[in-house]
C-alpha cells in the first residue's frame, strides 16, 4: 500500500479535443457523457455489482438473527455491533486512503469481504453459529468503511468537480437499481434455501467488483497534488475535524447528521420486524418491500441534481430530511404492507437526495489531499452516536411495540429539519 500513489484517471484533454485538431475559432467540444466515459463505466458497474450482494445482506443478516433468536433487540444489536466497527474504523480510514494506493486498497477491500463473507454459508451448512455473525460483520463493516472512503475520494478523479452531483446521483441511482433486485432475491433465496444462501451472493458480488476493479484505467497523482504528508497519526486525525469544524455548513450538517443517524440506523430492523412479528408476513414479502424502498433511492438519486439547482443546496437537504420525518412516523403504524412498501419508497428517497447533496457537497469543497482524511473525520462524527441509537430504537420496539417508537423518531427527524433552519445550511445556496 506504501508504493506509487495511484488515483483513478481523470478525464483528459483526449476527452475533449485530439491534439492539434482545434483552430483558433472552433469552440471546445461538449464533454463527454458520463455513461460513455470508460473508466468512470467500469467503477460504475463495479460499484452497482457489489451493492447487489450487500442489498442480499443487508435482508438475509437480519433474517438471520430473527430466525435463530426471534428477536428484533438482538437484531438490533448485530446491526450496532457492525455501525460501531465502522465508526472506529473511519477514525483511520482517512489517513489510509490519503497515504495508500487507492486503487489496490479498493481491491483489496473486495477480496477480504468476499472471504469473510463467504464463512457464513459455509460454517451454516453445520447449522447456526449465531456467534460467527458478530464476528463476522464488524469485520466486514470495518473494511467497507474504508472501501467507502476510498470510493467517495476517487469520484471526483474520474469525472472531475463540475458534475460530481451528476456523478453521485448515477452511482447511487444504479446502486439503487441493484437494490431493487437484491431484496426481492434475498427475499426468494431465503425462502427457498434459507437465508446463508443469500449471504453467499453477497460474498461473491465482491469478487466480481474486485475483478472490475482491475480494469479501471488508472493515472499518477499530478504534482500540484501532493499526497499526504506525513506527519503524525495524532495531526492527521486532527486536520479533518478542524476543517470539517471551520466550514460553517459542514460544521451544523456534522451536527444535524449526528442526531439523525442516532434515530435512524435501526430503521431496517424495524421494518423487518413490523412486517414478520406485527404484520406475520414471510421472507418473500420482506424482500418485495425492501425492493419497493430501493425503487424509491432510484428516484431520488435521478433527480437530485436537478432539485439540487432549482432549489440550492440549503432548501433540497433541509426539505428532503423532514419527509424522511414524515414517512417513518408513518411506518409502524401502517397495517397494510403496500403501505409499508411506499413510506419505506418515500424515506429512501429522501436519504438519497439528502446523502447524496452533502457527499457531493463536501467533494467539492474540500482540496483533494485532504479529501480521505475529511470524509473519515465527517462519518466518524456524524455514525459515532449510531450504534447506541440502533440498539435502543430496536430494543424499544420490543418493548413498547414499533407504532409509537416511529412516531417519537419520526418527529425528531422533522424537528432536525427545523434546527437546519437556524443554521448556515439555510443560507447555502446553488452552489452548495
Amino acid at each position: 500500500m506504501n508504493g506509487g500513489r495511484a488515483w483513478l484517471r481523470r478525464p483528459g484533454a483526449s476527452d475533449r479535443r485530439e491534439p492539434g485538431s482545434s483552430t483558433p475559432d472552433t469552440a471546445p467540444a461538449a464533454p463527454r457523457p458520463l455513461w460513455r466515459q470508460r473508466d468512470f463505466g467500469v467503477f460504475w458497474a463495479a460499484q452497482t455489482l457489489s451493492v447487489l450482494g450487500d442489498s442480499f445482506a443487508l435482508v438475509a443478516l437480519p433474517l438471520l438473527v430473527l430466525q435463530a433468536t426471534g428477536s428484533v433487540a438482538r437484531m438490533g444489536l448485530l446491526t450496532a455491533v457492525g455501525t460501531a466497527a465502522a465508526v472506529l474504523a473511519a477514525v483511520f480510514a482517512g489517513v489510509v486512503v490519503d497515504r495508500a494506493d487507492r486503487r489496490r486498497l479498493l481491491i483489496a477491500c473486495d477480496l477480504v469481504r468476499m472471504l469473510l463473507y463467504g464463512l457464513i454459508p459455509a460454517v451454516w451448512l453445520f447449522g447456526p453459529q449465531l456467534w460467527l455473525l458478530y464476528v463476522v460483520l464488524p469485520l466486514c463493516e470495518a473494511v467497507g468503511t474504508f472501501f467507502a472512503v476510498g470510493y467517495v475520494t476517487v469520484v471526483r478523479s474520474l469525472v472531475g468537480g463540475d458534475r460530481l452531483t451528476e456523478a453521485n446521483g448515477r452511482l447511487n441511482a444504479t446502486a439503487a437499481g441493484a437494490g431493487v433486485l437484491g431484496p426481492l432475491g434475498a427475499g426468494l433465496v431465503a425462502a427457498w434455501t434459507g437465508p446463508a444462501a443469500a449471504v453467499g451472493v453477497d460474498a461473491a458480488s465482491f469478487g466480481v467488483s474486485a475483478a472490475c476493479m482491475l480494469l479501471v484505467r488508472f493515472r499518477a497523482r499530478p504534482a500540484d497534488e501532493s499526497p499526504a504528508e506525513r506527519t503524525g497519526l495524532r495531526r492527521d486525525l486532527r486536520t479533518g475535524v478542524s476543517f470539517l469544524y471551520g466550514h460553517p455548513v459542514l460544521r451544523s450538517l456534522t451536527a444535524l447528521l449526528f442526531v439523525f443517524s442516532f434515530l435512524t440506523l435501526g430503521l431496517t430492523d424495524l421494518v423487518i420486524y413490523h412486517l414478520k412479528h406485527d404484520l406475520g408476513h414471510d421472507d418473500g414479502t420482506v424482500g418485495t418491500v425492501m425492493a419497493c424502498g430501493a425503487l424509491g433511492t432510484i428516484t431520488g438519486s435521478l433527480l437530485v441534481a436537478r432539485i439540487r439547482r432549482r432549489l440550492g443546496f440549503g432548501r433540497t437537504w433541509t426539505g428532503a430530511v423532514a419527509v424522511c420525518g414524515l414517512a417513518f412516523a408513518g411506518l409502524g403504524w401502517a397495517r397494510d404492507v403496500r403501505v409499508v412498501a411506499a413510506l419505506g419508497a418515500t424515506f429512501l428517497a429522501c436519504i438519497a437526495v439528502a446523502g447524496t447533496c452533502s457527499m457531493s457537497l463536501r467533494q467539492e469543497i474540500t482540496p483533494e489531499p485532504l479529501l480521505g482524511r475529511v470524509t473519515s473525520a465527517f462519518w466518524t462524527l456524524h455514525y459515532s452516536a449510531a450504534p447506541i441509537g440502533a440498539a435502543v430504537l430496536t430494543w424499544s420496539a420490543e418493548q413498547q411495540g414499533t407504532a409509537p417508537v416511529g412516531v417519537v423518531a419520526g418527529g425528531c427527524c422533522v424537528l432536525i429539519a427545523i434546527a437546519a433552519l437556524f443554521t448556515p445550511i439555510r443560507r447555502s445556496g446553488r452552489g452548495g
